[in-house]
């Protein structure tokens, strides 16, 4: 049986773009439209439909307005469609902690992204939304007190450059990542050990996303641009538009930005940020959060034979248990936990590693 779609974006062009798209697959059926919420709410009605694309700027109500209401009195699987502006950016974010599904951008005549690939991309979300379980909206964990880790307390301040022997987490993700990141970086104290992120995400999203986990999260958040010194206290953002790897400087270590080819058909990859941790070794310590697909599972792989510790996401509180499903699958994952027990696992190893 086909999954069934309703669309729901105020641009004619672009309904008719998205239910053709849609309709290309012989597993995914467009079954309506709708211009705005108020007639999607009553076409929900009558046709049932398994996933909801929602715009995010739409007359009488604005997506987002609309998708508290849904998740509040029908939750259902919804892909975000939104522009790609910084304005886009933040509503989808916003869209995200809300409950919606993963979001993905309109597509545009100038992007380099063929209309097959949109197709493929956007058929994958619609049907990973409607194969996952729909996300528990909760609050972050309340951050960990640093006197509960004395350990990197006293062997580590706020914005001490990294030397080499100093721990450094890397973290990978994607789809329902960037809840589960804003989780995991929210239950981490002021002056953690340096943390490098990567998120499946546009390029115009991440600025907005560091900069809006900055606001929530104990620790800085900064979208990297290459060449910063990596230090403690402060989290590392691939951009959406290149790789992020660590390089070693001097003593120390600093960001590395590569526009090189997607790997694992990402870019930024998950696969490359492992890849230059693993050569850290035991100073290195690997999390691998939701997402769909295997990028980071050989990464991370890579990084625990080198001696690094290395955590996955347990299947229960995955949006989708795919990338960490494919690191365990092969071995990568020496210690599964839920996303509530990640950042105290993390600090618990790390505090013995130092102490």
């Amino acid at each position: 049986m086909s999954i069934k779609v309703l669309v729901i974006d105020d641009s004619a062009l672009m309904r008719k773009l998205l239910v053709e798209l849609i309709n290309r697959s012989t597993d995914v059926e467009a079954v309506g439209s709708a211009p705005d919420a108020i007639t999607a709410r009553e076409m929900i009605k009558t046709l049932n439909p398994d996933v909801l694309t929602l715009d995010v700027q739409m007359p009488k109500m604005d997506g987002i307005e609309f998708l508290e209401r849904l998740m509040r009195l029908r939750p259902m699987p919804v892909v975000m469609v939104s522009a790609y502006t910084a304005a886009g950016s933040e509503t989808a974010l916003r869209a995200l902690e809300l409950g919606a599904f993963d979001f993905i951008g309109k597509p545009r005549a100038e992007s380099a992204q063929s209309t097959e690939d949109y197709a493929q991309e956007l058929l994958e979300k619609i049907r990973a939304a409607h194969g996952a379980s729909l996300r528990r909206v909760v609050p972050p964990p309340r951050p960990v007190a640093p006197p509960l880790v004395p350990a990197m307390t006293t062997a580590r301040t706020a914005g001490r450059p990294a030397a080499v022997g100093d721990r450094i987490v890397f973290v990978g993700a994607s789809t329902g990542g960037t809840e589960a990141i804003k989780h995991f970086l929210s239950g981490l104290p002021e002056n953690c050990p340096p943390v490098l992120v990567v998120q499946h995400m546009p390029e115009t999203f991440t600025a907005s996303f560091a900069k809006r986990l900055d606001s929530l999260c104990p620790p800085r958040v900064i979208e990297a641009q290459g060449g910063e010194r990596i230090e403690s206290g402060t989290v590392y953002i691939a951009p959406g538009h290149s790789h992020l790897q660590i390089r070693r400087a001097g003593n120390g270590y600093v960001t590395e930005i590569l526009a090189t080819p997607p790997v694992n058909r990402h870019r930024p990859s998950v696969d490359v940020l492992f890849d230059s941790a693993a050569l850290l070794g035991r100073q290195a310590l690997g999390v691998i959060l939701t997402g769909m697909g295997k990028d980071g599972a050989q990464g991370l792989l890579r990084m625990r034979q080198a001696g690094a510790r290395t955590f996955g996401q347990d299947e229960a509180s995955c949006v989708v248990y795919g990338m960490p499903r494919e690191a365990a699958l092969v071995g990568a994952v020496e210690e599964v936990a839920s996303l509530d027990e990640m950042a105290r696992r993390v600090l618990a190893s790390l505090g013995r590693s130092v102490a």
